[in-house]
């Protein structure tokens, strides 16, 4: 079984080329910043693990990720290898994007994001927001105001 689950922050916007011919493909490849769990002193604390989505995924990458935007990716590990103009053979290897998804909210994405690119809160908890308010007695849950600012999707 070949599968990776990685969640980390571009560590800047993906870069998108279209593939040539009769139906051309969006092709993204970005790195994402991965936090170490165990630090020792002296030792780099983020391992940066290259990244490639295709199709509906690179689009989709092209639209909502940017530098600093915390997201959840799965997929697989795919090797390979080519050789260069000097005639070195150099060997890749990269995530194939199956899945991506956001991993925090588009308020604590867009402080991260300021923070990423040199503010002063970077490192710091997001600000918590107001816990949902409780079901009504048709069983929905009722839906907190001003959480719109939150979606994704807006």
């Amino acid at each position: 079984m070949n599968k990776v689950i990685l969640m980390g922050r571009l560590t800047r916007d993906p870069d998108i080329r279209y593939s040539t011919g009769e139906s051309a493909t969006a092709v993204a490849r970005y790195t994402l910043a991965v936090d170490r769990r165990f630090r020792r002193d002296g030792e780099q604390t983020a391992d940066f693990i290259g990244c490639v989505a295709f199709g509906r995924n690179a689009e989709f990458a092209e639209k909502y990720l940017h530098q600093g935007t915390k997201i959840v990716a799965v997929g697989r590990i795919q090797t390979g290898s080519y050789t260069n103009r000097d005639g070195q053979k150099v060997y890749t290897t990269d995530v194939v994007v199956e899945e991506q998804e956001f991993a925090e909210s588009k308020n604590a994405s867009d402080s991260s994001r300021s923070a990423y690119a040199g503010g002063s809160n970077y490192g710091q908890a997001p600000a918590q927001t107001s816990a949902p308010k409780p079901m009504s007695a048709d069983g929905f849950m009722n839906i907190p105001d001003g959480i719109e600012e939150e979606l994704p999707f807006n």
